[in-house]
């Protein structure tokens, strides 16, 4: 997989970005492809092209950020009634950009924007064979 992503040009200056919030860990800039309006990214400034990757810390507080950007969506010109934080892990997951990356989306009645999915209602057995399984990968 080639390490370059368009995210690590953004972080240093090198292409354009709307700004929304930086520190010394962290920048926030807005989707050039938004799924909504006032949808914001969230980047570590330090590459990580997935979640096992990426310092649990430093996920942390791209999250605490993005809580940040959610409440100033809702008190914006954005108006936001909700938000949506998506994370694509992976290529499976629709990660298109490999520098982990968290969407904030703000969502406003009838924006077109949903969560489609098809939830199945699987056995206790299997759901409680599954949980121990999860369980013993987290501790290895």
């Amino acid at each position: 997989m080639n390490p370059y992503t368009i995210f690590a040009d953004i972080v240093a200056g090198r292409a354009p970005a709307s700004k929304v919030y930086e520190d010394d860990d962290v920048l926030a800039f807005m989707d050039i492809r938004p799924v909504t309006p006032g949808h914001v990214l969230v980047v570590p400034k330090v590459a990580a092209p997935s979640l096992a990757e990426l310092d649990p810390v430093l996920g942390g507080k791209l999250f605490q950020v993005g809580q940040r950007i959610a409440a100033a969506l809702r008190d914006s010109e954005v108006a936001a009634d909700g938000v949506n934080f998506f994370l694509a892990d992976g290529v499976t997951a629709g990660q298109e950009v490999f520098h982990v990356h968290l969407h904030v989306i703000p969502r406003t009645p009838g924006d077109g924007f949903g969560l489609r999915a098809r939830p199945t209602s699987p056995a206790r057995a299997d759901l409680d064979y599954l949980a121990g399984s999860i369980r013993g990968a987290l501790t290895r």
